[in-house]
């Protein structure tokens, strides 16, 4: 792959990956220190301006790597990944756009999904 495109991939998914354990270690330590629900969520939202950034970066870097070298698609695992890189963009779209209508059980259960299909992506990735 295009070292630039290469860069651009990793560092998107880094973004995404990187957010969401950031936010996994924030949010609840933000809620002990006694901030109000409205800085929670403005700090969610802002999560997720930056993480669909680095969401774009993935893909877009990806669909170009694979338009430039074809032969990427047959690399072990790149079906499962696709496929979870989608799971994981539709979860946390659901999540995104019914968060204020969820239980605190259902929204952090669904990060823990987004969580786990998305550790999957990089486990793939770095051939496991």
């Amino acid at each position: 792959m295009n070292r630039w495109l290469l860069f651009t991939h990793l560092l998107g998914a880094s973004i995404w990956l990187g957010g969401m354990i950031v936010m996994g270690a924030l949010v609840p330590s933000l809620r002990r220190a006694g901030a109000s629900r409205e800085h929670i969520r403005a700090a969610a939202r802002q999560f997720g301006r930056v993480s669909w950034v680095g969401m774009g970066l993935t893909v877009a870097a990806g669909l170009i790597a694979v338009v430039i070298e074809p032969g990427l698609m047959e690399l072990p695992g790149f079906n499962a990944k696709v496929g979870l890189v989608v799971i994981a963009a539709g979860l946390a779209l659901w999540h995104q756009i019914g968060a204020s209508r969820q239980s605190p059980r259902v929204r952090g259960a669904l990060q823990g999904i987004i969580l786990l299909v998305t550790l999957a992506v990089f486990a793939i990735a770095a051939g496991w």
